[in-house]
């Protein structure tokens, strides 16, 4: 039966040893939280570390560790103390998180720290291959692990693969940064699915393909070696109904039944029936704004002065990495801001900021959050933020204000909130006068919109409609394989290739015998292909056709004294071998007077493009050119064309990375259909990689071999990947 194999870097529990005992207790919060219900709610298994390195566990406790993970569906992956100091404290934390988070004055740059990313992704990839059965479908979580989803396509490339990125992806100018840029996003591109919280994230993340690999994009898809790869956005939910009730249950407990830590609530608020809670909880981190909030507090608190003794900001502070110098120095500066804030402004029967720094069980964060009248969640930057979706949640009698910076993933979802700067003082100040002052009635129509979309799009939703893209993805791939010019399909070709006697072989140039150069004019036949061309034309049996829309001066350079046909200017020009070139039929260039002043007006206007002029068509070429900027200017070009060549016989031609503009009047398929008039050939073979090559697939008969390379979208027979596949079919029919 297959399963779904969840992986992170962490395991969903709290493993620790007890003597002789192992004991295992659900984590809470973040990662495992969210997950918790979708690894539960099906046949699944979770990948990742336990928490003990390998140098903690006695050796006779190590089956013992394995047993009570597995226990929970978890699967541990031994890491050493050397692998979690320089894979996970190094390049993780101190490489990664701050460049995704724009704290790039924080990112360090070691090899060692990278070269062990590179081994503990590999270690999990090894725990994977021991599990993974076919039919699985694999889910992999966050930075740690950016490497992985290639690792496991590779050795498992049948396998559908989702990966999702819970923190930001940052800006281009920001990501091209790091030194191994291009080998995290192709690890990232081994998945099928690639999820983000943001559609700014997503298109950060496609901006960089594009720049950095020149990949092209097809509105959120990308196809890499013939494979599709879709991403997408999904804003994590959370388990609403869990807070939900566990909010219920806690207001009908008995007085004497509730928390220590809900009592204790209820006695100041007794005590002092105008007090009212300010909520915030992070982890101690340098990207949650946690200074900057105790500043705007202060602030708040000269400006307002008429809420002393009335607003408590209650800020928990869940210890994080404390062993890195630069947490240690926060937890420092946090501790003295609070002190300051509480040595100025406390009276006998009030303390401004109460101030907790650890963690908290489930039960004490449900206390916090429906006791409190304003929630302020102040991020510098982050991924999302479920914090603020728990409070929302929580509110069972729909009062309450939440207060969220710009700067999170859930702002973009919770425009109710008042939405602030983190960086803005006085803002925040103001936005704190605004919640305490707020009437109840606002307070319910924006708690209650915001519950009513918090309840639709739950962590349940979430996960469905992850997995209902990825398996949409998968059956893309799956219908676009059953084309796959698969070993067994090459051996059939060949088979019916060395069973014929009268053979023409169709081949197109660019981007089917070489590869795409920036410079067009340098893209010459390398030895390899003159090598396989020659020895198919050395066949007697064998006409070889090289179809292009190249001009035929360039041919006569490149190609001189080969007996072999050529079909050039996309069907304007044919040569035979030992003869001169001959026009198909009268081509009208006067047109070119009227189209090469606007195409030379965008050459000049966007740096690196170039204008090549042939015997029949124009080409701007950007393939120099900014990508982003590149492929705006290429659609600003076309739609200026195409409003022109209404009244002449003219059509715009869109390559890789040019558009080119020529005589309707000709076409490859004309060129090929006139080759093939009244000849009585036994095996015909089309190849080619854009749309003018359709046009040749669509004038051959039904039992020609047609194999179109690259995109999916064809008329052809068959599908490769590259010119490299190609190339290497030609070898196999010389052999």
């Amino acid at each position: 039966m297959s399963k779904t194999i969840i992986i992170s870097n962490r395991l969903p529990l709290q493993i620790s040893i007890e003597g002789k005992n192992i004991k295992a207790t659900p984590s809470v919060g973040g990662l495992a939280t969210g997950m918790k219900s979708v690894h539960k709610s099906g046949e699944s298994i979770w990948i990742g570390w336990s928490g003990l390195t390998e140098e903690t566990i006695p050796t006779d406790m190590k089956t013992k560790v394995d047993e009570a993970s597995a226990k929970e569906d978890c699967i541990n992956v031994p890491l050493s103390e050397d692998d979690i100091e320089q894979y996970y404290y190094g390049f993780s934390n101190k490489t990664i998180w701050p460049l995704f988070h724009y704290f790039t004055e924080y990112a360090e740059y070691h090899n060692e720290y990278w070269e062990k990313y590179k081994e503990v992704n590999q270690k999990f990839a090894d725990v994977v291959a021991k599990h993974i059965q076919p039919g699985d479908k694999v889910w992999v979580h966050d930075y740690q692990l950016l490497l992985l989803p290639k690792m496991i396509k590779d050795q498992f490339p049948d396998v559908a693969i989702g990966f999702f990125l819970h923190i930001p992806f940052p800006s281009f100018e920001v990501f091209r940064i790091l030194p191994y840029r291009n080998e995290l996003l192709e690890g990232v591109l081994g998945a099928d699915l690639i999820g983000f919280h943001t559609y700014d994230y997503e298109r950060h993340f496609f901006s960089s393909v594009r720049r950095l690999l020149g990949y092209e994009l097809n509105f959120n898809e990308i196809i890499v070696n013939n494979r599709v790869i879709r991403a997408d956005i999904f804003p994590m939910g959370i388990d609403y109904d869990k807070f939900y009730n566990a909010s219920i249950s806690q207001q009908r407990k008995s007085v004497t039944d509730r928390t220590q830590l809900q009592q204790e609530l209820d006695k100041h608020q007794l005590v002092n029936r105008e007090v009212k809670f300010i909520l915030s909880i992070d982890r101690l981190d340098y990207t949650k704004g946690i200074q900057n909030r105790l500043h705007a507090f202060e602030h708040f608190l000269e400006k307002y002065p008429q809420y002393h003794g009335k607003a408590t900001l209650i800020m928990l502070c869940v210890p994080s990495r404390e062993n890195v110098d630069m947490y240690q120095r926060m937890k420092s500066e946090v501790d003295e801001l609070v002190g300051r804030i509480n040595g100025n402004y406390s009276t006998v029967n009030w303390t401004p900021v109460w101030y907790f720094y650890r963690s908290m069980p489930f039960e004490n964060l449900i206390d916090l959050y429906s006791s409190s009248d304003v929630a302020l969640l102040t991020p510098i930057r982050d991924g999302m933020n479920l914090v603020a979706k728990e409070y929302v949640a929580s509110q069972i009698d729909s009062k309450g204000v939440l207060i969220l910076s710009e700067m999170t993933g859930a702002a973009k979802e919770m425009s109710e909130s008042i939405i602030i700067n983190p960086n803005n003082m006085d803002e925040i100040a103001d936005s704190i006068h605004e919640a305490l002052s707020m009437p109840v009635e606002e307070q319910m129509q924006r708690i209650e919109t915001m519950q009513n979309r918090l309840k639709r799009y739950n962590v349940e939703k979430w996960a469905a409609d992850f997995f209902e893209n990825l398996n949409e993805v998968q059956a893309i791939q799956q219908q676009n394989s059953a084309k796959k010019l698969t070993s067994k399909i090459v051996k059939k070709i060949t088979d019916k290739y060395q069973n014929s006697k009268n053979r023409i072989l169709f081949i197109n140039y660019d981007g089917t015998l070489v590869a795409f150069k920036e410079n067009p004019k340098k893209a010459g036949p390398t030895d390899e292909v003159i090598d396989i061309l020659d020895k198919l034309a050395s066949d007697t049996n064998n006409r070889i056709v090289i179809v292009s829309g190249r001009d035929k001066s360039t041919f006569d350079k490149w190609f001189k004294d080969k007996n072999y046909y050529f079909i050039a200017d996309y069907g304007a020009s044919i040569k035979e071998p030992d003869k001169d070139w001959h026009v198909t039929e009268d081509v009208d260039t006067e047109w070119k007077k009227l189209m090469l002043p606007i195409m030379e007006f965008y050459e000049d206007r966007t740096p690196g493009t170039f204008l090549e002029e042939k015997n029949y068509s124009l080409v701007w070429h950007y393939r120099k050119a900014d990508p982003e900027l590149g492929a705006g200017r290429a659609n600003e070009l076309k739609d200026q064309l195409t409003s022109l060549i209404a009244n002449h016989d003219l059509e715009i031609i869109e390559a890789n990375k040019s558009i080119e503009i020529k005589s309707s009047t000709t076409s490859k398929g004309k060129a090929v259909h006139q080759m093939l008039l009244n000849k009585d050939f036994d095996f015909i073979l089309g190849i080619g990689n854009d749309w003018t090559d359709e046009q040749m697939f669509r004038e051959m008969p039904e039992d020609a071999c047609t194999i179109k390379v690259g995109k999916t979208n064809t008329a052809a027979n068959f599908n490769t990947g590259t010119f490299r596949n190609v190339l290497d079919f030609l070898n196999e029919m010389t052999k």
